[in-house]
C-alpha cells in the first residue's frame, strides 16, 4: 500500500511518499523539503499571510502532481502544525488545501503532533528498549519535546511556543546579530522549557533523538556533507560542544556568507541560528552532552499512523 503524506509546517512543505507492509515502512518512494514560511509574521499579526499561503500552495500543487506520477496513493493527508494551528485563518487554509489537492487535511492538536513525532523517531528502535527517551523537533513556531519508551505511546509531551521562525523575528534584528540578540533568544527559549517541563521530566531522560531541519542541517554541517546524504545524516550524533562551536562560526558571518556554509541548504541560512540556540538550551536543560539526528519524524509518524 502507498500513502503520501504533505507536512505543512511553520518554516518548509515536505512531501513522503511511503510503501507500507505489516504496519512498516518498506520503502520512501519521494521524499521533498521547500522553505515556504508559512508562519512568517505569525507571531505578530495572528495571521497566515497572503503570500505565505500563496507559497505553500504552489509547491502543494507540485507536491500533488508527484504522487500522482509516481503511482498514485491509497491514502493522501496533509497535516498541518503549529503555525496554521495558530493563525485566525488556519481553519480556512486547511480547507482550501484539503479541496484543491486531495489530500485530507489534518490540523493537528499537540498531543497529535507529539505522537506522530515519536512514533516515527523511534520507529526503527527495538520495540522491548525500555530506556527513557526524549525526542526533540524544532520547528517554525514551536518545539515538540516528547519523553517516552520506544514501542510504546509517549507519555509526557508539551508544545513549547520557541521556534526558528517566531524566535527569529522575535530577537535577531541584526545582521549576523549581535551578541546581546543570541543571549536574549536564549534567555527567552530557556524560560519557555522551564515553564513547559516539569523537573522530575527532566531528570529521568537517558537518550534523546532529534529531527527536523535544524538537527539534520547541524549533521550535515558537521560533516560538510555536498550534496546532502541522508544516509550520513541519519545516525548521525551531534555534541553539545560540536553545536557551540557551529553556533558561533555560524553566527560571526551575515546571512549571505552562511547560505554558502557545506551542507546548509541557503534557505535555512535565516532561522538556522535560532535553532541551534534553542537546541542547546534543551541539552542543557536535560543535562545531555549528545543527541542522536534522526531523518524520521512526523512524516513517518503519520504515514504509520493512517497505514
Amino acid at each position: 500500500m502507498q500513502v503520501a503524506v504533505v507536512d505543512i509546517g511553520t518554516n518548509s512543505t515536505r512531501l513522503l511518499l511511503a510503501a507500507l507492509q505489516d504496519g512498516r515502512v518498506t520503502d520512501e518512494l519521494v521524499r521533498r523539503t521547500v522553505v515556504t514560511r508559512l508562519g512568517r509574521g505569525v507571531d505578530a499579526d495572528g495571521s497566515l499571510s497572503q503570500e505565505g499561503m500563496q507559497r505553500v500552495l504552489d509547491t502543494v500543487e507540485k507536491y500533488r502532481r508527484l504522487i500522482d506520477e509516481n503511482g498514485g496513493a491509497e491514502h493522501a493527508v496533509a497535516v498541518l502544525t503549529s503555525a496554521v494551528r495558530d493563525a485566525s485563518n488556519g481553519a480556512e487554509f486547511a480547507r482550501t488545501v484539503g479541496e484543491r489537492y486531495g489530500l485530507e487535511p489534518r490540523v493537528l492538536s499537540g498531543d497529535e503532533e507529539a505522537r506522530m513525532t515519536f512514533l516515527g523517531a523511534t520507529s526503527e528502535r527495538d520495540p522491548g528498549d525500555d530506556t527513557p527517551t526524549l525526542v526533540i523537533d524544532i520547528g517554525g513556531g514551536s518545539t515538540e519535546t516528547v519523553i517516552g519508551r520506544p514501542g510504546r505511546e509517549p507519555d509526557f509531551h508539551v508544545s513549547n511556543q520557541a521556534g526558528v521562525v517566531r524566535q527569529t523575528e522575535r530577537h535577531l534584528a541584526s545582521d549576523p546579530p549581535r551578541p546581546e540578540q543570541l543571549d536574549a533568544l536564549a534567555a527567552d527559549a530557556r524560560a519557555i522549557f522551564l515553564a513547559g517541563i516539569p523537573q522530575e521530566r527532566r531528570r529521568e531522560v537517558a537518550e534523546a533523538i532529534a529531527v527536523a531541519g535544524t538537527a539534520t542541517s547541524l549533521a550535515a554541517i558537521a560533516q560538510s556533507l555536498d550534496p546532502y546524504d541522508p544516509s550520513k545524516v541519519h545516525g548521525y550524533r551531534l555534541e553539545r560542544s560540536e553545536c557551540k562551536r557551529m553556533l558561533h562560526d555560524l553566527a560571526a558571518v551575515p546571512v549571505q556568507e552562511r547560505r554558502k556554509v557545506k551542507g546548509l541548504h541557503p534557505d535555512r541560512a535565516p532561522t538556522i541560528l535560532a535553532g541551534v540556540v534553542i537546541l542547546l538550551e534543551v541539552l542543557d536543560l536535560f543535562g545531555l552532552q549528545t543527541v542522536a539526528v534522526s531523518e524520521h519524524d512526523i512524516l513517518r509518524g503519520a504515514a504509520l499512523s493512517i497505514g
